[in-house]
This record gives structure tokens, sequence and C-alpha cells, in this order.
């Protein structure tokens, strides 16, 4: 019965997932995750158990669970998972990220989207990433601002605040190209679009 009832608040939490939310790649938006979880009942007990967990440590509402099980971009490319939720033990990786991004991030650009989190090592490579991606370890997360900002605006905001904060979290930040940005809690570090340090904008703007 408690499953049951664990199931049914499941599904009502994700019905009242913000409908507004940017969807970037094709089958990762709310509507195919509800489809994901319909049909298989490992995957609803996989994403109970992960929100159960996000709750414990008091993160569980800084950005949408199912957002956190996006996977990779180019999944469809690469005939990978569309969502997939990490190992039980990388779960403390992501939950570190998220307080960072609680804490530090939303108060300087608001509210923010998830596009990509845990990625299997076949999918990592596949996709581009690193061979030591902290994508591999839920240590990071794709994100993209949900309110409406300048890119030069947000890299300053982000950049000082990854100046002022990051090394207390361990935080490795990146930016690509728009206004999508890379967070992981794996290491103090910072990076531009073409992956080195030297490339990174903040350099600039801290």
């Amino acid at each position: 019965m408690r499953s049951l009832v664990s199931i049914a608040a499941l599904v009502a939490l994700a019905l009242a997932a913000p409908a507004d939310a940017q969807e970037k790649a094709d089958g990762q938006s709310h509507a195919d995750y509800l489809a994901w979880l319909a049909k298989s009942p490992a995957a609803r007990a996989q994403v109970i158990g992960f929100r159960t967990y996000l709750e414990m440590k008091d993160v569980e509402d800084v950005v949408p669970t199912w957002q956190l099980v996006r996977t990779a971009s180019m999944w469809k490319e690469c005939n990978g998972p569309r969502f997939e939720v990490a190992p039980f033990t990388e779960w403390n990786h992501i939950a570190s990220t998220l307080r960072f991004i609680e804490n530090h991030v939303e108060p300087v650009i608001g509210k923010v989207e998830a596009l990509s989190g845990y990625r299997n090592a076949e999918l990592n490579r596949c996709s581009g990433g690193a061979r030591e991606s902290a994508h591999r370890h839920f240590f990071a997360l794709d994100l993209t601002p949900l309110r409406a900002i300048a890119r030069d605006g947000m890299i300053r905001s982000i950049c000082k605040i990854h100046e002022w904060r990051g090394r207390g979290y361990d935080i490795g930040l990146g930016f690509y190209t728009g206004l999508r940005f890379h967070v992981d809690s794996k290491g103090f570090r910072r990076w531009g679009p073409d992956g080195k340090g030297a490339t990174s904008p903040c350099a600039s703007v801290v």
C-alpha cells in the first residue's frame, strides 16, 4: 500500500511541474518523462528512491526531479536513454551541486532548468564528454536560466559568485553557447566553450 501511495505522489508531483519550462532536446520534455514513468515500474521505483534521498538532503525543490534524470541532449543520435537515474552511490554528488545552485546560483540569476545530468559511460563517450566527465558520476548539471537574461549579464553574475563561493563547494564552472552553462562539485576550476580554462569568460569579469 505504501508503495502505491508513493507512486501516486510521484505522478502528482510530476503533473505539477511547470509547463512553460524550456524544452531544449527533442524527446526529453515533461510529457516524455511521464510516458517513460508510465511504461517502466523499475524507473518509477528508482525515481521514488531518488526523490526520497533529495528530500532527506533538503534539496528536492531546487530543480524538478524530472529534469535531474535527463541524460545527454544527444541521447537520440547516440541511441542512448533519454532519462536515467544515476546509481545510488552517486546521489551524494548531485546533492552537493544542488546545494550550491540553491544557495548561490539562483539568488543571482533566478530559477534554472536542468538540461543534462547523469550520463552512463557509453552515452558520455558518444556525446563528446571527456573520459572523466563530471557527468559520469553525477557531479554535474548543464543548466539554463528560466527568466530572460542577457548572456553577458549571466556570465558576469555566475563568474563572480564562483570566484567568491565556488572554492568552498569544489565547484567546476563551464560556459557553452547561448545561455547554457555547466556546474559540478567535482573540483574548483572553470573553462570556456572549447573546454579550456584559458578561454573561460570569467577571466575578464572577476
